[in-house]
């Protein structure tokens, strides 16, 4: 039978039991049309607590003209009216029933919160409750709770909220994403009154994270309270949590807690006061850190000045600029250009007589005037780093704390086909890992003696040049450059003949492939894959250069997407600017995103 509907008739027996029968519809392929979504139909008829018809809306738009063209009488009483339809967007019932339906057969889309919706809603959640507990391993168990993706039920809240503790942290997730997904009240209000109910830091946690994600509005008191909660993460997460909601109205609430004990805390309020436009409070918080011990606090203070656009920070900031050092001066740099349009960058003398100059009579430009700056200037970040720094791939930056990673999986055995793009640079040949560890050479001899630095090389496993970052003396780089010039493609082409002729572990093929989550979990310093609750999230690195020629082929994520959404999340406490460069036949998506989204630059070398 091809796809069709299914009605249901739960009948009442003449002892008053209830009995269910289907009746299952086909139809022809030549109704299928697989972009439109399904509708459900659920009639009140006599003796019957309801039909819920499932099927295409072409079918529907038919039954319905019958129905209601039918005359009252035995086959359909008077006491026979009601009638809704249901999918996505919206809800109809018998009055409008027949052109909704047509509507939705050409293409348009009703939604109901009708019963039969609800009963349908009911229905999956039930059979959810009923199978989960039998489902073992971890990828059925996953799949099994995204299928209650798009039920509204607060139903659905009670099933997954216990999930948020689960001790499978990809089930936790997907629970957390489910809940993270509601377009309407009752299940939200469920969320937040089970947010109230539970005592367990790990389930609270992850209710935090789906409000956040969900960026859900009206989060109450509970909430609000909670931002006393003893576990630092909490209080961090509810003051995101609030802020996503949009509603500068919670700015009051969130304001103390730029004073809080950890600076995890500290920074959200600042960047929360930041995203909600609370200028008052945004630039308070703000200013009383620009000096703050850590300095993540004060990378999100000097954020926060430069999206919160007002005059009187602009000599706050040109101070500021004088006194930072490593890569906090970009950071400075950019909010200055951000406020004022200009483009001076890092070039502390070329602000200071701009404002002894302007200073007593400057207004900074409008939204709209800003923006016309930027249509005629070069790409800003042609400014970072200007005035001194370190370059690898020609991106440039002051940081004084930086850590190369570098892909020796084996493509990198790979020849570059646009050798044109690499003319002129003397590269002992057009091997993608001779280029590289020929750049990466370049750069370690040029850092200034107060940089320090560290290498990790990675295929399917990662390698450290030495543990912790060093400083960049006569002897460190000779070791550095050492290590670079051993570094080998593991695993490559030139290696399957070996493996041909039976000689598997001199061709090593399992070492050559792609780790790209564990090499940037272990530059990020994250543990057990990642916990944005690990304490010592105050790491030395400030700035990742990674650099790859690959999709990801191995390791705990291999999907672009997953990897890119637990590295971002992880780094939002960290604040370490990521740049990605990428040579060969790379995820130009992927590693574009993370740049953007960690605050770095893309580079593509080339094939």
């Amino acid at each position: 039978m091809g796809e069709g509907g299914v009605a249901r008739f739960p009948r009442e027996s003449s002892g008053g039991s209830k009995r269910e029968e289907n009746l299952y519809l086909d139809y022809t392929e030549g109704l299928q049309r697989p972009s439109t979504p399904p509708l459900c139909l659920a009639l009140d008829v006599p003796r019957t607590t309801r039909i819920v018809f499932m099927a295409h809306p072409a079918l529907l738009a038919l039954a319905v003209t019958l129905f209601s063209l039918a005359p009252a009488g035995p086959s359909r009483s008077a006491a026979v009216p009601n009638a809704y339809v249901s999918a996505p967007g919206g809800s109809v019932s018998s009055s409008a029933l027949r052109g909704s339906v047509y509507s939705s057969a050409l293409g348009g889309s009703v939604y109901s919160s009708a019963p039969g919706a609800r009963g349908a809603a009911d229905d999956t959640v039930r059979d959810f409750k009923k199978y989960f507990r039998k489902l073992k391993d971890s990828a059925s168990r996953q799949e099994a709770v995204l299928t209650l993706l798009d039920v509204e039920a607060p139903d659905v809240v009670d099933a997954l909220v216990p999930l948020l503790g689960d001790k499978d942290p990809e089930v936790a997730r997907a629970a957390a994403r489910v809940l993270s997904s509601f377009k309407e009240r009752p299940p939200i209000d469920r969320l937040i009154a089970a947010f109230e109910e539970e005592k367990k830091d790990d389930v609270r946690i992850g209710l935090l994270q789906a409000m956040r994600d969900g960026g859900y509005k009206g989060l109450g008191e509970v909430v609000v309270e909670s931002l006393q909660d003893r576990n630092w993460a909490i209080r961090r997460l509810c003051v995101l949590a609030l802020a996503a909601g949009g509603d500068p109205a919670v700015a009051p609430s969130i304001a103390p807690l730029a004073e809080d004990e950890e600076p995890a805390v500290r920074c959200a309020v600042i960047d929360g006061l930041a995203s909600l436009k609370a200028k008052d409070e945004a630039l308070a918080a703000a200013r009383a850190h620009l000096a703050d011990e850590v300095w993540q606090v004060r990378a999100s203070a000097i954020s926060a000045l430069g999206s919160v656009r007002d005059r009187d920070s602009i000599p706050l900031l040109i101070e500021r600029l004088g006194l930072e050092e490593g890569r906090l001066i970009s950071d400075v740099g950019e909010s200055l250009d951000n406020l004022t349009g200009r483009t001076f960058g890092t070039r502390l003398k070329q602000w200071q007589s701009f404002w002894e100059a302007y200073g007593d009579r400057y207004q900074i430009p409008s939204d709209e005037e800003l923006a016309k700056l930027r249509a005629t200037q070069a790409e800003r970040r042609k400014t970072y780093g200007a005035g001194g720094g370190t370059s690898f791939h020609g991106v440039e930056t002051p940081s004084r704390s930086l850590l190369f990673v570098i892909d020796v999986s084996g493509s990198m055995e790979d020849l570059v086909v646009e050798k044109e793009r690499f003319e002129g640079a003397n590269y002992p040949s057009w091997a993608r890992m001779d280029i590289v560890k020929t750049e990466l050479a370049s750069t370690i001899e040029s850092l200034e003696p107060h940089v320090n630095f560290g290498i990790i090389a990675f295929a399917t496993k990662t390698k450290r040049w030495k543990k912790t970052l060093v400083p960049a003396n006569v002897i460190n780089k000779e070791s550095a450059l050492d290590f670079v010039k051993r570094l080998e493609p593991l695993g490559g082409n030139s290696k399957a003949d070996l493996a041909e002729v039976g000689l598997g572990a001199a061709a090593n093929l399992g070492a050559g492939k792609t780790n790209t989550y564990g090499a940037l979990s272990l530059a990020l310093g994250l543990e057990d894959g990642g916990s944005h609750v690990k304490q010592d999230y105050l790491g030395e690195v400030d700035t990742i250069f990674f650099l790859s020629d690959g999709r990801p082929t191995h390791g705990k994520y291999i999907e672009p997407k997953e990897i890119g959404e637990r590295i971002t999340e992880a780094n939002a406490l960290r604040k370490v600017v990521l740049h990605t460069i990428a040579i060969g036949n790379f995820d130009k998506s992927f590693m574009k995103g993370l740049a953007e989204n960690n605050g770095g630059v893309f580079v593509d070398l080339g094939k």
